[in-house]
């Protein structure tokens, strides 16, 4: 189990270093970004046994990283004894730099959900796929699929029971992820 976190630990290092490296910068400078970033790989470390490394990996790291660095700039503000002009630029940036109100870290969310789901449809049985993408990808109605592909109503709704039964249970991790995304 360890030997596998420390594999997975390893290549999310050298995936996600960089570009956080980057994003922190943006937030706090050059001096003090890459020790945001190491406090964030350290503490995912110091938890190995707790935690599970999945999809939304990106988006925790993303937010650890956005929240370590807002404790610096508090505690760059408090040090510095910042003028109040300078403490609203502080807080400004941070805004501006938030993973939630951030398009570029929201497109990439969404380009990873998308990529999840689209994965998820194209290992449906062929049949089920051709159907569940004329009805959701193409907006079509049962019956004009059926006319289609030249088949009756029932087959139709036996294809789309199949896919709809198959990507709920592959995709039940993300229902309420899809929510929140849904209530934006």
């Amino acid at each position: 189990m360890n030997g596998n976190f420390d594999l997975k630990y390893q290549a999310l290092f050298r995936k996600y270093y960089p570009n956080l490296i980057f994003y922190a910068t943006r937030i706090v400078g050059d001096e003090e970004a890459e020790d945001v970033v190491q406090d964030v790989f350290v503490e995912l470390w110091k938890r190995k046994d707790s935690i599970e490394i999945g999809e939304q990996i990106q988006a925790f790291l993303y937010r650890a990283v956005y929240t370590r660095s807002l404790n610096v700039l508090k505690r760059r503000n408090i040090a510095d004894g910042y003028c109040n002009a300078l403490e609203d630029i502080n807080q400004r940036r941070a805004a501006f730099y938030h993973p939630d109100n951030n398009d570029v870290i929201r497109r990439i969310e969404n380009q990873e959900l998308r990529q999840e789901i689209l994965g998820a449809i194209n290992e449906l049985p062929e049949k089920c796929k051709e159907v569940f993408k004329l009805s959701y990808l193409h907006d079509m109605k049962n019956k004009e699929i059926a006319d289609l592909m030249g088949v009756s109503l029932r087959t139709i709704e036996a294809h789309m029971y199949k896919a709809l039964k198959y990507l709920r249970s592959r995709l039940e991790h993300l229902m309420l992820l899809l929510l929140l995304f849904l209530m934006k």
